[in-house]
């Protein structure tokens, strides 16, 4: 089994990037909203808390939050994972039962705010969340800021790829040896097991998507491909591509998708013949892990690039899942502040 892998420079859909610049010089330059889709019912055992964070890791917030409330870390939740070097603002929940209470307006966290308390039903669970709203700065931007209305229009018109970011593999693809070594029979902790089967799915992921991109495919249907519909886990398979189906294509409500490989289902030839590049990865996912599957497209909604001098003002919503380094990637060459 080859450890060797070096991240490739995935193909992107919108004809290279039209400009150049620097990313997270300071967190304030990376905001993410979390858009949860629903109200908190206001009753219930559960405080639901909506908290801006800035440097904070969304998992070692919860901790902080368990041990101020003294419960187990379990009793807490969370939606989604938020980038650490950003200013986030998501929810969390903490269940408290009746006669139970904690005065979260003396909680001290470093870099946490309480925006809001309120009580739910239930315990906020992964993925619960319908997106996150995004506002990103780029600085010391160079090249074709002209050129900017029109790449902001396509993107809105057929999305982007919807690759996994860099962070999903680690620096130098460490992320990728670590399920290397589970494979091997290594034991590891759960944490460590779930970042190493992650990166491997999400690498032959990639690998499939970049040949749709490559023969121009990533946005539309072809015979056999799996739909699934814009912002959630329903899927269904592509007997016929009807005026319906194209339609239903061309607005971003339903995306051709990938697989995220793993036992008991099947990838399609395409995706197996790409996966058995990586017969190591993909047999070891088989083993300890069930297929899933992924939309190949992310759609981008309420779009706004605003140019300032050597400074670009991005802004746009994604569905939860989509990754905003996906989006990036397709206008600007960055480099890390």
């Amino acid at each position: 089994m080859s450890s060797e892998r070096t991240l490739p420079d995935w193909i992107r859909a919108h004809g290279g990037p039209i400009l150049s610049g620097r990313i997270r010089q300071s967190p304030q330059d990376f905001a993410v909203t979390e858009i949860l889709g629903f109200e908190p019912d206001g009753m219930g055992e559960h405080d639901f808390l909506w908290l801006e964070k800035v440097n904070a890791n969304t998992a070692w917030v919860a901790r902080q939050l368990a041990a101020f409330a003294r419960i187990p870390i379990r009793d807490v939740g969370y939606s989604g994972m938020k980038d650490r070097r950003a200013v986030s603002r998501q929810w969390f929940s903490v269940r408290r039962p009746a006669g139970e209470r904690a005065d979260w307006s003396t909680l001290d966290i470093e870099g946490v705010r309480v925006l809001q308390c309120t009580r739910n039903s239930r315990k906020l669970r992964r993925g619960a969340h319908a997106g996150n709203y995004f506002c990103l700065v780029v600085r010391e931007i160079e090249g074709s800021v002209g050129r900017l209305d029109d790449v902001v229009a396509a993107i809105a018109k057929v999305g982007v790829p919807n690759y996994f970011g860099e962070q999903r593999f680690g620096r130098e693809c460490r992320n990728l040896k670590l399920v290397e070594a589970l494979f091997s029979g290594k034991r590891m902790q759960r944490d460590k097991r779930s970042i190493g089967l992650s990166a491997a799915r999400s690498w032959i992921f990639n690998h499939v998507l970049q040949q749709r991109v490559k023969d121009q495919s990533w946005s539309q249907f072809q015979q056999g491909d799996v739909a699934i519909l814009d912002g959630s886990n329903s899927i269904f398979a592509v007997d016929e591509i009807d005026d319906c189906l194209i339609q239903r294509c061309e607005q971003l409500d339903l995306h051709p998708s990938g697989p995220l490989w793993g036992k008991s289902g099947s990838g399609g030839q395409f995706a197996s013949d790409i996966a058995a590049h990586f017969a190591d990865l993909a047999t070891g996912l088989e083993i300890h892990t069930k297929m899933s599957r992924r939309a190949l497209r992310l759609a981008v909604r309420e779009m706004k690039a605003t140019p300032t001098d050597d400074t670009l003002k991005l802004e746009f919503y994604l569905a939860r899942g989509g990754l905003a380094t996906a989006v990036l990637r397709e206008m600007v060459r960055y480099e890390l502040g």
